[in-house]
């Protein structure tokens, strides 16, 4: 039991601050999971598994994402968000119609988990879980602000910095899993590519609430 403490302790580093608390191992794998998806061009695939209370599967998902430093563009089944930083297109195919909005206020940054990433310091306090015998490093984010789900579990590749599960679990107590595949870096990446454009699609409608 001595021994168990012991290592809790060591692996469990707090710095004081005049900000509050600082957890030192926390702070060193999402900064290198921050720095492995915001280098440059990354594409990913996004399994999203949602469960309910009694944590059995409700509903599968697959995701493809393509980021490059604030910038993303989620495809799901039939539909396509586009965020170039400053506005969201969220396009549904199967409804033919295109729905705006500022950056800021849009909800979709759950479905883009570089989103998480890129404000994790911003929006949540970061807390060292454990590192597991796999290599991953698993890490609690709360949120500072209300929201629907009360933490998201991260788990990130100690090593390489690739984020490989967000978990978000919800105050109803069901949750969603997030779960990364296919992550490539070095992706060429072009403005047009997180944006929508009404001219090659000529029959959507766009409703810009901006």
């Amino acid at each position: 039991m001595l021994a168990l403490t012991t290592v809790f302790f060591a692996n469990a580093q707090i710095t004081h601050t005049s900000k509050g608390q600082v957890d030192q191992n926390a702070e060193k794998y999402l900064k290198k999971a921050h720095d492995k998806i915001n280098g440059g061009g990354v594409s990913f695939m996004v399994t999203m598994v949602s469960k309910d209370s009694d944590k059995k599967e409700t509903a599968r998902h697959k995701a493809d994402v393509l980021y490059n430093k604030g910038k993303y563009r989620v495809t799901f089944g039939n539909n396509i968000i586009y965020c170039d930083g400053i506005s969201t297109w969220h396009w549904d195919k199967e409804v033919n119609e295109v729905v705006v909005n500022k950056a800021s206020t849009a909800q979709d940054d759950l479905m883009n988990p570089a989103a998480i990433l890129a404000n994790y310091k911003k929006n949540f306090n970061a807390k060292f879980i454990r590192k597991e015998q796999n290599g991953n490093a698993v890490i609690d984010l709360t949120p500072k602000k209300s929201k629907s789900y009360y933490k998201i579990r991260l788990i990130v590749n100690a090593e390489t910095g690739v984020m490989n599960k967000m978990e978000v679990h919800n105050y109803d107590s069901s949750s969603a899993d997030y779960i990364v595949s296919s992550f490539k870096s070095g992706v060429k990446t072009s403005d047009k590519d997180f944006s929508f454009t009404k001219s090659p699609n000529d029959g959507v409608e766009v409703i810009d609430m901006r």
